[in-house]
């Protein structure tokens, strides 16, 4: 039999720790209206056209309808979450065209990524497609795991990962099968 101290001892600790559930379960829906206001755009802008210049020169120009600005959260960084289209300018004036169904880009880190039938083309007429795709900013080097399909004048080539710089003149692949022309 149970004394009447120890029954009022397990009621008192059992209130307490009803008491303690709910405040907890007050204090995490808390935690997960500002978790989720933290998360709400800074700025949106629709139908953007922006040029990047370096000392007069064109560098780059970013199209795509939608932009969302996260530049109040811990790490920060912009999404184009309705496609974007980038054009690379080299020295040269010559251009590299990419263009994904959804993008994002890291201001801390300058990395890009590029998501959703990514396409790069330039004037040479190589393409290159896969369906996620990094872009370095700062090295101007391109890079992904996926597979991917490469298209060049001489022929097509297949392959998982891979990395490249942004006007194809290096490029490392990895797990490459095609045809490609011989050169003489």
């Amino acid at each position: 039999m149970i004394s009447t101290s120890r029954k009022c001892s397990v009621l008192i600790a059992t209130i307490v720790a009803v008491v303690m559930l709910f405040s907890c379960e007050g204090n995490f829906r808390e935690v997960q209206k500002s978790t989720f206001a933290e998360f709400t755009p800074s700025g949106e802008a629709d139908s953007i056209n922006i040029k990047y210049t370096d000392s007069g020169r064109i560098k780059s120009i970013l199209i795509s309808p939608k932009m969302k600005d996260f530049a109040t959260v811990e790490f920060p960084f912009t999404e184009f979450p309705n496609g974007v289209s980038v054009t690379l300018y080299d020295d040269h004036g010559r251009k590299t065209f990419v263009s994904a169904k959804y993008g994002v880009t890291f201001k801390n880190t300058n990395l890009i990524d590029l998501k959703g039938n990514v396409k790069i083309t330039n004037e040479t007429g190589q393409i290159f497609e896969t369906e996620q795709l990094y872009f370095d900013q700062k090295n101007e080097w391109f890079y992904t795991e996926k597979r991917y399909k490469f298209t060049d004048p001489k022929g097509v080539s297949y392959g998982e990962g891979i990395d490249f710089s942004k006007d194809f003149k290096i490029i490392n692949s990895q797990g490459v099968s095609g045809e490609v022309e011989k050169i003489n």
